[in-house]
């Protein structure tokens, strides 16, 4: 039929030759002796008794095996060359080395002689990967790779692309969860007559990093640039000094350096996860955040800020990562002197993006360092106003750096993926150990500072008031003054693409004294050891709800919701809402805001009020990512009570189904058919519009191409096919196109027999 292509993945279409080979010859020689002391004693008399069953039996083989029949594995080619298919589409011909480096999630080829043709109706083959000290099928550390007709995704799948005599060529599948580190490789070959199965262990590892180019990896960036900047790139921009005097220095993370991997893998070897937790890219973060310095565990760096650094480096004399790493790995981990706030960060840089977690170092100008969680800055005064040094344990640095990483978060809330705030510089302990974060930098900018981890301590680093307390003549404190703006400046980063310095205080804080800035100041100090440090509001009475109709907005129209505000009381209430609609990845990762609103609301006394929110299809139209979702965060404040109004409400923009109605009886046998409409939703052109069909019992995937489709436009293609199996079966159809996704239909189709 018109519109037929190939489905074949493009991780498969390649040289099969020609590439450079990590390669390992294999003989069976004791085996082969071992096979000759049990078969000859019996051999002689067998043979006098029928020589033509002897006759092309040779000592080496089993008894019965004839070598034209044997299966082993001759070698095994990797297909690890840094100019190769596997390093290029893996993004890994940066790293130093001939091994074979891949990323989860994603296809990679390797290659096998073996000892005659493979028949792939009787031989069997599979891959087994192995690692940590005591693989576990259970623990996902003992990975067993079967073969398979076709490839799915998300899945441990290998299958054979091409043969060419004895060599074949492997497709094999990985998948997006799994552990990173290093594996071994065991390739486990069987025919009908060899009793056991014949295995081959190539010498190189393979070595398994995240994957922020895969989807469904925790660790996904979806922008090309952003990935080039936070994983590829190896020398970056640190910041220091103070907000007015603002220095920056090149640091040199050398991530892809010969030995790097290796120091890399080493620290994560070195940490208390186990293997089978390295899958997390949660967990990984907390752990290197813990490994980077020495207190605890015998980390990467000694931390010294005394001026006196005999024995060691001065931390402003480091340049890079790259020696400290190699020096620890070198000394088998023997923490190296000395190091401070920056030269943690561009450790932790380094590492991140060496195991492929996008990561940056981020400088903060007046960083607070609040040591008893009151989630302020305190400063004790006596009765005469002189400092209680004793007391002022709390202090604001000139500059302190730390790091952000990128990922999702599935055990927060939406919303809370993206970047995520990380400290490797030993302040305070964390579960006990020194170490904090990640924190979900979208947390710390609202002050919903009760999600882990230590956001509490993060968010007073950029956002916390400077308290000053006077102690009376009872011995009580008594707070006199307050300054609002006294933390978290200049917030800085380097820039995607060039040395320019990038301010991402918006990001961590709210515009300072707006509204919403005062709201997660006091919505976090809730939480910490002095709730009250702000007025409690003298009522709770008002109540704020997002109502949705029906099933919720359509894609290609305006959305519109419904905002419920209701008064408690038998007073007047007044407010201001304030509105925000981000786009949201299906992981809860939020892409950026389309449209920002303020709601003034007069309520009379008991009062219901309804209001429509509308978000016009022009603010969302190119803005939006796979699955259409849509996060509004709505926030005020009770002018007469000071009661803190907040939520969340997470909607995705509807899509179409496509309708597919059989036509003809349903017979195994028989050919008919089923048409499938569709109808463009959007006032704009779709272009490239794809539509696969298939159904089990009925017919095989296939693709048909439409190509581009009218704004409203109504599309119908009649598909024809003959059912296999009898019984309910169901037709499936999905469309594909970049403009529109997740519209897919079924019909329910009953096959009879002839």
């Amino acid at each position: 039929m018109p519109g037929d292509r190939s489905t074949a993945s493009g991780s498969v279409v390649g040289r099969f030759h020609g590439v450079a080979q990590t390669t390992v010859q294999i003989t069976n020689q004791k085996e082969a002796e071992s096979n000759s002391k049990k078969q000859g004693g019996c051999r002689g008399w067998f043979q006098k008794m029928c020589p033509c069953c002897c006759r092309r039996q040779s000592s080496s083989n089993p008894i019965g095996q004839t070598p034209e029949l044997m299966l082993s594995v001759r070698s095994v080619d990797l297909l690890s060359s840094t100019t190769g298919q596997n390093r290029l589409e893996h993004h890994t011909n940066l790293y130093h080395g001939n091994e074979l480096i891949i990323r989860r999630g994603q296809t990679f080829q390797m290659e096998l002689e073996l000892s005659r043709p493979f028949n792939s109706n009787t031989d069997k083959l599979h891959l087994e990967l192995k690692t940590g000290p005591v693989p576990m099928v259970s623990k996902g550390t003992h990975i067993i790779i079967k073969l398979v007709e076709e490839l799915e995704d998300h899945s441990w799948e290998a299958k054979i692309v091409k043969q060419n005599g004895n060599r074949i060529k492997l497709s094999v599948n990985s998948h997006p969860k799994a552990v990173i580190g290093q594996y071994k490789l065991t390739v486990m070959v069987k025919c009908p007559k060899q009793e056991v199965a014949v295995t081959h262990d190539p010498s190189k590892d393979v070595v398994m990093l995240f994957n922020p180019w895969c989807e469904v990896d925790t660790v996904y960036m979806d922008d090309e640039e952003e990935k080039k900047e936070y994983v590829l790139n190896d020398i970056g921009r640190l910041y220091y000094g103070t907000e007015k005097q603002i220095g920056a220095r090149t640091w040199n993370y050398g991530q892809f350096l010969e030995g790097m991997l290796e120091a890399c893998l080493y620290v994560l070897e070195k940490s208390e996860i186990p293997p089978s937790g390295r899958g997390d890219s949660v967990n990984v973060v907390r752990v290197i955040s813990a490994m980077i310095n020495s207190p605890d565990d015998n980390g990467v760096l000694a931390g010294n800020w005394s001026g006196n650094y005999v024995g060691g480096v001065s931390p402003t004399a480091w340049s890079g990562s790259v020696d400290i790493l190699m020096k620890y790995h070198k000394e088998g981990g023997q923490p190296v002197k000395y190091g401070q706030c920056w030269v943690f960060s561009g450790i932790t840089t380094t590492v991140l993006r060496c195991l492929g977690i996008p990561c940056r170092s981020v400088t903060n100008f007046q960083s607070a360092h609040d040591t008893d969680v009151s989630l302020t800055t305190d400063v004790y005064l006596d009765e005469n106003m002189e400092p209680l040094d004793h007391l002022n344990s709390d202090s604001v640095w000139n500059f302190h750096v730390w790091n952000d990483c990128w990922m999702s978060r599935p055990d927060l809330p939406p919303g809370m993926g993206g970047w995520q705030a990380l400290d490797s510089t030993p302040q305070e302990t964390s579960q006990g150990t020194f170490r904090c974060g990640p924190a979900s930098v979208t947390a710390i900018r609202t002050g919903q500072v009760y999600h882990k981890y230590d956001t509490p301590f993060v968010f007073a680093e950029v956002n916390s008031d400077k308290i000053y307390w006077q102690r009376n003549l009872d011995g009580t404190f008594t707070q006199i003054h307050s300054e609002k703006k006294a933390v978290g400046h200049f917030i800085s980063t380097k820039a995607v693409g060039s040395d320019e310095r990038a301010d991402i205080t918006h990001l961590y804080k709210h515009t300072e004294e707006s509204e919403e800035e005062r709201i997660a100041v006091e919505t976090a100090s809730r939480y910490g050891t002095r709730p009250d440090v702000y007025s409690t509001p003298m009522a709770k009475d008002v109540s704020v709800e997002v109502k949705m109709e029906g099933e919720g907005p359509r894609m290609g129209e305006d959305a519109q919701l419904t905002i419920v505000v209701t008064n408690l009381s038998s007073q007047p209430r007044r407010t201001t809402l304030h509105s925000q609609v981000a786009v949201m990845y299906y992981t809860g990762v939020l892409k950026g805001t389309v449209q920002k609103n303020k709601l003034p609301v007069e309520l009379m006394p008991n009062e219901v009020k309804t209001m429509q929110w509308v978000l016009p299809y022009q603010s969302y139209q190119n803005q939006l990512v796979d699955q259409a979702a849509l996060m509004l965060t709505l926030s005020g404040r009770v002018s007469e009570t000071q009661q803190v109004l907040a939520t969340q409400t997470n909607f995705r923009l509807r899509t179409p189904d496509l309708n597919i109605e059989p036509e003809g009886d349903a017979v195994v046998g028989k050919e008919m058919a089923a048409k499938i409409t569709f109808t463009n939703p959007l006032p704009h052109k779709l272009r490239g519009v794809v539509f696969r069909v298939e159904g089990l019992g009925l017919q095989k995937v296939r693709e048909v191409v439409v190509g581009d489709v009218g704004s409203h436009s109504t599309v119908t293609l009649t598909e024809h096919f003959i059912p296999t199996q009898a019984g309910p079966r169901k037709l499936v159809a999905a469309l594909d196109c970049k403009q529109l996704t997740q519209v897919h239909g079924v019909a329910d189709i009953d096959v009879q027999n002839q």
